[in-house]
C-alpha cells in the first residue's frame, strides 16, 4: 500500500520554484500532490516556464478531489487552500505544506500534520540537502515573500544559523 500523500499549496510551491529548488520536495517526500486549484494558481503567472517545470517532473502530480464539494467546507480560504485541506482529509495526508495563516489554523483544527516553506528548508538542511537555510530565506525575502520576524528568528535558531 502506498504511503499517504504529501500535499502542497501554492505559496510554498512558488517559493521553492523561485529558488530553483523544487527538487527538495522530491528528495524529502517522493511524490507530492497539488490539487487542481493549486495547479491553476501556480500556472496563472509565467505560464510557459512553470508548465514546463511541472511537465519535467513526474513526482509532482496534480490531483483532483473525488468530491469537489468538500472544498466548500473551508470558508474564508481561497480555492487552492480549501482544496489542499479537502484533499488532505480525503486521503489522510501524511503532510500538508502550507504557509497561509488561515489555512494553517484549519489544518491544526483538523489534526493534519503541517509544515510550510521554512519547515521544508529546515528538513532539507537536516537531511543534508542544503548547507544553510539563511541564504535561501534571504532570497525569498528579497523576492517579496513575507514571513513574520518571529518565524524568521525561530527558523534560524532551529537551523543553528
Amino acid at each position: 500500500m502506498p504511503a499517504p500523500p504529501v500535499i502542497i499549496n501554492n505559496t510554498p510551491l512558488v517559493a521553492l520554484y523561485s529558488l530553483d529548488r523544487l527538487d527538495l520536495l522530491r528528495d524529502l517526500f517522493g511524490i507530492v500532490w497539488l490539487p487542481s486549484a493549486v495547479e491553476s494558481e501556480f500556472l496563472a503567472v509565467d505560464n510557459v516556464a512553470r508548465k514546463k517545470a511541472l511537465l519535467d517532473v513526474d513526482w509532482l502530480q496534480a490531483v483532483a478531489l473525488s468530491n469537489p464539494r468538500h472544498a466548500l467546507t473551508y470558508t474564508g480560504l481561497d480555492r487552492g487552500e480549501a482544496e489542499v485541506l479537502a484533499l488532505a482529509v480525503e486521503h489522510k495526508a501524511r503532510l500538508v505544506v502550507m504557509d497561509e495563516r488561515r489555512g494553517r489554523r484549519y489544518a491544526h483544527r483538523l489534526g493534519l500534520p503541517l509544515t510550510g516553506t521554512l519547515g521544508v528548508l529546515l528538513l532539507a538542511k537536516e537531511d543534508g540537502l542544503i548547507t544553510a537555510v539563511a541564504p535561501l530565506l534571504q532570497r525569498l525575502l528579497d523576492q517579496g515573500l513575507y514571513f513574520s520576524p518571529d518565524l524568521i528568528h525561530r527558523t534560524l535558531a532551529l537551523a543553528k544559523e
